[in-house]
């Protein structure tokens, strides 16, 4: 779903189409997505459009960025362990 969003908005009707589940469904996934901050959802008229939010994966980075330097650290210290013995 979210790389459908990379591509632009899409109402979630759209979405709806590219999967093999239900409109209802579509909702929940979506629903979903946006209480994590990674889209928002807006009506326009009698459809519902979806966008994603850059905030949400600039959050998503910095947890991964954490711990990425964190595993990398505790690596270096299993490897330096090693090479000692």
């Amino acid at each position: 779903m979210l790389q459908l969003l990379a591509t632009g908005s899409m109402t979630i009707n759209a979405m709806a189409s590219n999967f093999d589940m239900s409109r209802p469904a579509v909702s929940k996934h979506l629903k979903l997505l946006e209480l994590a901050g990674f889209i928002c959802i807006v009506d326009k008229g009698r459809e519902r459009c979806c966008t994603l939010k850059e905030e949400g994966f600039n959050q998503l980075r910095q947890w991964m960025t954490f711990y990425d330097q964190f595993w990398a650290g505790r690596l270096r210290k299993l490897g330096d362990l090693l090479e000692t013995n």
